[in-house]
């Protein structure tokens, strides 16, 4: 499907949607989810994301929270909305929640993936309204995690072990949704680092294994077993 746009806070906002493919049982409804990008922005390989998504059943939309500007002049001034736990790239994606709820092939019910930087915001949009389950992929978590996930939806979350990040964020996700008592799944893959689901080609995968950032298909296949797997008891159920 092309990039659409869609509404947030009386203005227009861009994103890219797909939905699944009409079968005998007719065109649905199907449950939605929104897919959040990395810092490098809404791009093919997040758009194969939410591909992925609208074939396993789910209506999915990947909104760009940089409105079609680079991700180079954009980043910082997400990671700070990320951090501060506010800002219109939240406001963007509770309307894309919303846009997606509203629509005629979505079921209602929603969830939300996120990727490297879009991890750290669908693990803040877990408490957030309207959420019915989150997938967070090698997101921040923050320091008060107890706090700030206080009555969030049930949570299905992968790391690398060998993530420059170390392993103390999702040790402390872990902990946070034990005390919580939400519902979760969270790994650790030992082998892999930052980026482990995100495939690269020429140039990019090399900078990439340097990087201790190259993609690992054994572990990349078994988190998305997981993610499906908790999203379709979560959300599609």
């Amino acid at each position: 499907m092309p990039d659409i746009s869609y509404p947030v806070d009386g203005q227009s906002g861009r994103g890219y949607l797909a939905g699944p493919a009409p079968g005998p049982a007719g065109p649905g409804p199907w449950p939605g989810v929104v897919v959040i990008h990395e810092a490098f922005g809404l791009n093919d390989d997040i758009r194969k994301k939410a591909d992925q998504f609208a074939s396993h059943g789910y209506v999915a939309l990947a909104p760009d929270l940089y409105d079609g500007r680079s991700w180079l002049r954009c980043v910082l001034t997400a990671f700070r909305q990320l951090r501060a736990g506010s800002g219109p790239a939240f406001t963007a994606l509770d309307a894309a929640r919303s846009f997606l709820a509203a629509r005629d092939d979505c079921s209602g019910r929603t969830g939300v993936i996120g990727f490297c930087m879009g991890g750290g915001f669908a693990l803040l949009c877990a408490p957030r309204d309207g959420f019915a389950v989150a997938s967070v992929n090698y997101g921040e978590v923050p320091a008060d995690a107890e706090t700030v996930l206080r009555g969030a939806c049930p949570i299905v979350a992968s790391y690398g072990g060998r993530d420059q990040m170390g392993t103390k964020p999702p040790e402390r996700l872990q902990r946070a949704l034990t005390v919580l008592e939400i519902p979760h799944d969270v790994e650790v893959y030992p082998g892999s680092g930052h980026r482990f689901m995100t495939e690269t080609s020429g140039p990019a995968a090399a900078l990439a294994r340097l990087a201790r950032m190259s993609y690992q298909e054994a572990d990349a296949a078994d988190a998305w077993r997981r993610i499906f797997g908790f999203f379709g008891e979560h959300l599609s159920a």
